[in-house]
């Protein structure tokens, strides 16, 4: 009687333990259950008037058999203010051409040679007060300055010092840009000082070291504009803003877009940049050119369908490059959140974690995948992705429900 009453109990101890397990299994069901009918998020911006920062951001109204035309250009563009630069950019043009040439800041290295007298002959750097400092002479001013104008100074020093009676032979060449600082603010992603040209000392081949003159893009406008993250689609690019000297600048850097910037000037060390902001998204903006950002880093979060991780994937360990001006649904494409099996993958949603560069409000749109693929007017939903947007991906019913399985056979054991 003691065994039988001992095997008694422990069967009725391991009933317990299963009709526990079960339960817990039956709330682990109803708990995943509920979790499965999340509202959409909640936004600061008031996206569904369209009144985000794209148009594109806002909410899918209707259905996909009453879609309509396409309305997010429209909406973007009611916001825009007109370009300062206006249609001609002739204002523009002006400045642009009193800055051309290879202007020098300090610390650029010339090389300058008298005729007929070596007293003056050798390599100079331009000093920190932007001045050429030759040996009997007054200083003579460089910053901002063309070689030939600097070249014409010399020679006016020399004759009203008495050294030459007639004007003399003088050349000025640069052997080696400096790199500059200059400060870019405004309707760019990065605003900050930035520092720009210059050359490595590994990429300087020994002739060129050795070779009279020196070029370089390097200290360029376009060059300043993509070390500060490059120009944001509500940029006015027909007047960015140049401040050099007390001076201000207005220059038109629209063809930048267009395969013909003729307004890409050299910098100076001081010179300070500042992109204005039309108010609105310019879709037109949102294309690789010399002044947009270089791409989107995109990381590749929740990889559990249709692919197991990155690395399998094929597209790296951590991020995956993807052009500027990708909108959503590519990028949730290039990140292997859309394919595979029809019946286990389809109806998986997405979720873009975005920021408003102009107020700072973080945005978070959420869309149902299949239905965006299948919708005639998926333009007007789908949102250009800017830098350092994010992206996860959720799995689909099927595959929702074989987790649930999973977590109750483990409950059940």
């Amino acid at each position: 009687m003691h065994i039988s009453d001992s095997t008694e109990g422990y069967e009725v101890s391991v009933m317990m333990t299963k009709t526990f397990r079960l339960g817990s299994a039956l709330l682990a069901v109803m708990a995943l259950g509920n979790c499965t009918g999340f509202d959409a998020p909640d936004n600061l911006e008031p996206i569904a008037e369209g009144d985000g920062y794209q148009a594109q951001y806002r909410a899918i109204d209707g259905s996909r058999n009453s879609a309509q035309f396409l309305r997010s250009p429209a909406i973007n563009a009611q916001k825009c203010t007109a370009p300062r630069g206006g249609t001609g950019g002739k204002g523009a043009g002006l400045a642009a051409a009193s800055l051309r040439g290879e202007r020098l800041t300090r610390n650029d290295l010339v090389d300058i040679r008298i005729g007929d007298d070596e007293t003056f002959n050798g390599d100079y750097v331009v000093s920190r007060d932007g001045t050429i400092k030759l040996p009997f002479l007054a200083p003579i001013r460089a910053q901002g300055q063309l070689t030939s104008e600097i070249e014409n100074d010399i020679a006016e020093q020399l004759i009203a010092r008495d050294f030459f009676v007639d004007r003399p032979r003088v050349s000025v060449r640069v052997a080696d840009f400096a790199s500059v600082t200059v400060g870019v603010s405004g309707a760019v992603f990065e605003p900050h000082a930035v520092e720009i040209g210059g050359v490595p000392g590994d990429q300087v081949d020994s002739r060129r070291q050795t070779a009279l003159g020196a070029s370089t893009e390097g200290r360029n406008l376009s060059a300043a504009l993509r070390a500060a993250g490059g120009v944001r689609p509500d940029a006015d690019i027909s007047a960015v803003e140049l401040r050099r000297n007390g001076a201000l600048y207005l220059l038109d850097m629209r063809g930048a877009f267009e395969g013909k910037n003729a307004v890409d000037i050299m910098l100076l060390t001081g010179d300070e940049v500042s992109v204005p902001s039309r108010g609105c998204f310019q879709e037109d903006l949102m294309r690789p050119s010399p002044i947009s950002p270089p791409g989107i880093s995109l990381f590749l979060s929740n990889l559990t369908q249709p692919a197991a991780g990155n690395a399998i994937s094929a597209v790296g360990r951590d991020v995956r490059e993807v052009p500027y001006g990708t909108r959503y649904l590519q990028a949730v494409i290039n990140t292997n959140c859309v394919g595979g099996a029809r019946a286990s993958s389809a109806h998986r949603s997405s979720v873009l974690f975005s920021r408003n560069p102009v107020t700072g409000v973080s945005v978070v749109i959420e869309r149902d995948i299949e239905d965006l693929v299948r919708r005639a007017d998926r333009d007007d939903y789908d949102p250009y992705l800017l830098p350092g947007d994010s992206l996860a991906c959720y799995d689909s019913t099927i595959t929702n429900i074989g987790e649930v399985g999973r977590v109750v056979g483990q409950l059940a054991l």
